[in-house]
């Protein structure tokens, strides 16, 4: 692989993630921010290396991830699987392994929509007899 830059989107929820990745330092940004200070939680920072633990390959890439919509959580999701869509590009041997771990599906869990008449999505109003 030459010195060029990749290129995969992750989505989780509401999170899109537009994801860069290119050989270098193990260097992750996301937002024009540093990994660890973008995802104060040390579980989401986890979540977001888990591809790359599992190629042992956490200081030869340089990650740059621009991330939008959802949540913390839901981000993290989208930002981890552009993460393993861009391995998958260096090297389809990559495949195999990521597919095994779950980390190349796409969670299509979407949150469900608030009815009308109702609290929430499925929720209903205290039922009083009298």
């Amino acid at each position: 692989m030459a010195a060029e830059k990749l290129y995969a989107t992750g989505r989780r929820k509401s999170s899109v993630a537009r994801v860069y990745l290119k050989p270098g330092s193990g260097v992750i940004t996301i937002n024009s921010q540093p990994v660890a200070s973008y995802f104060r939680r040390k579980t989401l920072e986890l979540i977001v290396r888990q591809p790359l633990e599992l190629l042992a390959s956490v200081g030869s890439f340089d990650i740059d991830a621009t991330v939008d919509g959802g949540g913390w959580s839901g981000q993290a999701g989208a930002v981890k699987l552009g993460i393993a869509r861009c391995l998958v590009k260096v090297d389809d041997r990559h495949r195999k392994p990521l597919r095994d771990a779950g980390f190349l599906t796409r969670d299509s869990r979407e949150v469900e929509r608030k009815k009308y008449g109702r609290k929430k999505a499925r929720k209903r109003f205290q039922f009083s007899k009298r």
